[in-house]
């Protein structure tokens, strides 16, 4: 895929969804930095369930540190890895209280010293909260990216960096989130919906495949 596909590519994408956004359901930065941490293995659905019956009990540090580790893991346990998760929570709300005022930093070093947290929690929680050109790349991004021609690697980071590259500077901000929900519900692993793609004429997978069909 070339400049100007890759333009016409996300411009498409964003005429069909100007706003797009996370489907996580979260109310403030520390919300969302633990349905991320959830999210991990998870689908957005389950974790939003979760934090449902989460959130009204405890949603900041404090509040998650008086239920325990035994009380926090009974409302996440509907979620892939919980005990592991509960952990790295815990420890979590520990050092934003003890390092951060309570508060989420705006920066990765600092997010991803926080137990539980990678480079594409951290990516996610910098793009989304504090508005940073950063790229969360995750499955649906890894495939879609490599099917397309968009941007492709052999691994994630290769990934990210080639999407952060490539990406033309007015998209940049909101890409991750047009790519993850292109790759969640039409560019999908086992049977992509081409024919309801909007920008299949400019996919690598796609053109390819009409020209092994025109040639049969």
């Amino acid at each position: 895929m070339n400049r100007a596909q890759r333009a016409a590519f996300f411009a498409r994408l964003q005429a069909a969804n100007p706003n797009p956004t996370t489907e996580l359901i979260y109310q403030s930065p520390f919300e969302l930095l633990i349905a991320v941490i959830l999210s991990a293995q998870a689908t957005d659905v389950g974790v939003n369930k979760a934090t449902a019956k989460l959130y009204p009990v405890a949603n900041t540090p404090e509040h998650i540190l008086d239920l325990g580790i035994d009380g926090l893991k009974q409302h996440i346990k509907t979620i892939g890895l919980f005990n592991s998760k509960a952990e790295n929570i815990i420890k979590t709300c520990q050092v934003l209280i003890s390092k951060h005022d309570s508060q989420v930093p705006d920066n990765r070093v600092e997010l991803e010293a926080l137990p539980g947290v990678g480079r594409k929690t951290a990516n996610v929680v910098l793009n989304t909260i504090f508005r940073q050109p950063v790229m969360a790349v995750d499955t649906h991004i890894f495939r879609l990216s490599n099917r397309t021609g968009l941007a492709k690697g052999k691994n994630v980071r290769e990934v990210e960096d080639k999407l952060i590259k490539n990406t033309p500077k007015p998209y940049l901000l909101d890409a991750h989130h047009w790519l993850i929900l292109h790759g969640r519900y039409v560019c999908t692993a086992r049977k992509p919906k081409c024919g309801e793609c909007i920008v299949n004429d400019l996919c690598d997978d796609f053109r390819h495949q009409s020209k092994m069909m025109t040639a049969h």
